[in-house]
């Protein structure tokens, strides 16, 4: 694949979006009203300005949480060759899993894991 492959892809992933794009505007109703303007908040009613600052703390437990979830991404190759590699895919795991728990561990020192 050479550049005239690559630029071809560019090409056709602008063709297609737009053409997507082109078909829902002509297609669908445009409709203005209030509602569509306000921020969405779980069909409550907002109250108060919208931009607030929110508590650190929410994204630190979910930085916590993306690290966990990305762990389990690791976890499933490792598992489907473990018996090809033997005792180095061991070593490399328990390895994986001290970095990880490390991580878990300065996470709750400093009290990403308490709601306050």
């Amino acid at each position: 694949m050479g550049a005239g492959s690559l630029i071809a892809l560019t090409i056709a992933a602008i063709a297609f979006s737009g053409i997507a794009i082109l078909v829902a505007k002509v297609v669908t109703k445009a409709t203005t009203n209030k509602q569509k303007g306000e921020a969405y908040e779980c069909g409550v009613v907002t109250t108060g300005p919208s931009w607030i600052q929110f508590n650190v703390g929410y994204y630190l437990f979910a930085l916590v949480f993306l690290i966990f979830d990305v762990e389990l991404i690791f976890l499933f190759p490792w598992a489907v060759v473990v018996k090809e590699i033997g005792w180095l895919a061991l070593i490399e795991i328990v390895i994986f899993f001290f970095i990880l728990f490390t991580g878990f561990l300065y996470a709750h020192k400093k009290g990403a894991l308490k709601w306050k």
